[in-house]
């Protein structure tokens, strides 16, 4: 494979696509906006990009057609803040917005205003987004269209009391979630009432800070089980594919680090049944453009639906190794009206791949370690694609999500992308900030991960016992 592995895609030629599109701008930042810009660049599509008072340095800032200064480092005031994103589209002459993941990928009432002002958002429609960023609401279509849910409460719960009465009849431990949630945010592992009356109230405010809700539900919580996701594609002509699975089971705080394909868990079977499923639930709400359904798997290959992610992921890029496809192309086509390019029988997967999110995080807390990239090197590797925001120089700030890079390493088989992998991180080199690089070191060189023997819970191990 190249190093960078883009040019091992399936990329359709710039004089096959539709030229409705001509200009895009990129409602992000960082790695996201940069990987955005590749495909759009190679389309022949003219690109904006903003940036916040924080990001003027970034490397993305000065790699598209036009660069638009958003506002104050705070995302509410700069990435978040709907008026000014879309004044910078208007006054750039843009004709449709990509958000990226993150920010207003999710957000329907931003989808609306969008295409209110006549252009085109490249993602799902406002009332999708709407009907499955709501977890009670999305668990409730789910179990309407035959996809089997985490067994917990129908609706809302109400207080601390009524969870306590739910959480009696399903069995302890439960998880405590926010119904508009999402990265780990408002949710809460509760192992008996005491537990459980403590955590409603934190979480409820939590919650609502956020994302502007303090609706909470509870399921069941299943310890032991593999956190596995389904790439899934739509048009507007009725055709849904989906691109197979992502084991996402190492995280720390219910956030994902390490992302793989194929998932060393599944079987055959469950794969199949697991896909069948995924394509069910986008075809009951009608799904168009990228999107993922994430399913948690028991150790007995039960598995059930937890959401829709109606965006692209952080995690495409081992979607795009495993079936040599572009998936931000797919959503540039897609949204310009066309027909997905290829059919169910025509999409297949090869090798192995990974994904490893770069955190500017000490290793041992998992807390932030803001501050400057004065050292920020690593060797090339055929097979190690790495798709970051930052560059030696540059400063992390505490504003925004602290991934500094992802790094996609691919081989033939899951034991070479592991050797691979552990090569690459000796040669990687960063200073003036702590990183989860040891972590990853730690893992790779865990007898549990290596074997593919791992759940969820292998970061809430001592470190010690990984081995």
């Amino acid at each position: 494979m190249p190093n960078i592995l883009y040019d091992a895609l399936k990329l359709n030629k710039k004089d096959e696509r539709g030229d409705t599109l001509k200009k895009v701008l990129i409602a992000n930042r960082g790695e996201i906006a940069d990987r955005i810009l590749r495909t759009c660049e190679r389309l022949g599509i003219q690109t904006v990009v903003i940036y916040s008072e924080a990001d003027k340095d970034l490397p993305y800032v000065n790699k598209a057609t036009e660069s638009v200064y958003i506002g104050a480092p705070p995302a509410q005031k700069s990435y978040m803040n709907h008026e000014a994103v879309l004044k910078a589209a208007k006054d750039a002459g843009a004709d449709a917005i990509h958000p990226g993941y993150g920010f207003l990928s999710e957000n329907a009432g931003f989808v609306n205003e969008v295409e209110n002002r006549g252009l085109t958002f490249i993602g799902p429609d406002a009332k999708t987004i709407a009907l499955m960023g709501d977890k009670v609401k999305a668990r409730q279509t789910m179990s309407a269209a035959g996809v089997p849910v985490v067994p917990g409460s129908d609706g809302a719960v109400k207080n601390a009391d009524d969870a306590c009465v739910i959480a009696a009849s399903i069995g302890y431990p439960v998880m405590l979630k926010a119904s508009a949630g999402g990265g780990g945010i408002g949710m809460q592992r509760c192992s008996n009432e005491q537990q459980l009356v403590k955590a409603f109230a934190s979480n409820q405010a939590r919650a609502k800070a956020y994302f502007g809700s303090s609706e909470m539900f509870i399921e069941k919580a299943i310890d032991n089980g593999r956190h596995i996701e389904i790439q899934i594609f739509g048009d507007s002509k009725g055709n849904i594919v989906h691109l197979f699975e992502r084991d996402c089971s190492v995280q720390r705080r219910n956030q994902k680090v390490i992302e793989e394909s194929p998932s060393p868990f599944l079987s055959d079977k469950t794969r199949k049944a697991m896909t069948e499923a995924a394509v069910k639930a986008a075809e009951y709400v009608n799904y168009k453009n990228a999107g993922t359904i994430e399913f948690i798997v028991d150790e007995n290959e039960q598995f059930y639906f937890l959401e829709m992610n109606t965006r692209l992921q952080v995690e495409h890029p081992v979607t795009e190794h495993q079936t040599g496809l572009d998936l931000v192309e797919w959503q540039i086509r897609v949204a310009d009206g066309e027909a997905l390019p290829l059919s169910q029988s025509d999409i297949n997967y090869n090798g192995h791949s990974m994904e490893f999110r770069l955190y500017a995080e000490d290793p041992e807390t998992y807390l932030p370690s803001p501050g400057p990239l004065s050292t920020f090197t690593y060797r090339e590797m055929e097979g190690v694609r790495i798709d970051k925001g930052y560059s030696e120089g540059n400063s992390v700030t505490p504003f925004y999500d602290p991934m500094i890079a992802k790094i996609i390493v691919s081989d033939s088989n899951r034991a070479r992308v592991i050797e691979k992998a552990d090569a690459f991180f000796n040669t990687f080199k960063v200073e003036g900030i702590k990183t989860n690089i040891p972590l990853f070191q730690r893992l790779l060189e865990s007898g549990e991960f290596k074997d593919g023997n791992y759940t969820t819970q292998i970061l809430n191990k001592k470190k010690e016992r990984l081995s």
